[in-house]
């Protein structure tokens, strides 16, 4: 599986997803200034929550194109075993279950699921509970998060 290939899905989603979040906010900002929506009396709100909603579309967009700058930046290296698990490693799990599931660790703002070779692969970041603990593990080690109060363990079958 090639890293540098599943870089360039996670920019054309991020690309994808850029693209819907700013047309929701020039929506949104159209509908908060649209002369229909000014206020008739201190109920009438729609004006003042498709302004709110256009804020929050135009922070995601920015949000987005900071995720978008990292990702362009980010060089994944080849595996170190004497290192362990780091940045841009592509991990194979196995959980309790003998379920696997690979994880493809990335900078902040790529956490998606992406098929590749007919494979699905989860990218997260390292400061994900179970990507911050998979880091200076290495093939044969056990990695266990807690959530909530559920304790999940998994065993690390390769990685690259």
């Amino acid at each position: 599986m090639d890293k540098s290939l599943l870089q360039q899905q996670v920019l054309e989603r991020l690309a994808a997803d850029l693209l819907h979040v700013e047309q929701s906010a020039r929506a949104a900002h159209e509908t908060a200034t649209h002369e229909e929506n000014i206020a008739e009396n201190k109920y009438d709100t729609l004006g003042l929550e498709a302004a709110y909603l256009a804020t929050g579309q135009a922070r995601r967009a920015d949000a987005i194109r900071q995720a978008m700058t990292h990702w362009r930046q980010f060089r994944p290296a080849a595996y170190d075993a004497t290192r362990g698990i780091q940045l841009g490693a592509l991990v194979c799990l196995v959980d309790a279950d003998e379920k696997e599931q690979l994880l493809f660790l990335g900078p902040d703002g790529g956490s998606m699921q992406l098929v590749n070779d007919s494979r699905l692969v989860q990218v997260i970041s390292i400061q994900a509970p179970l990507g911050n603990a998979l880091l200076g593990k290495g093939e044969g080690d056990e990695v266990s998060i807690q959530i909530g109060a559920i304790r999940q363990q998994f065993d690390v079958v390769w990685v690259r």
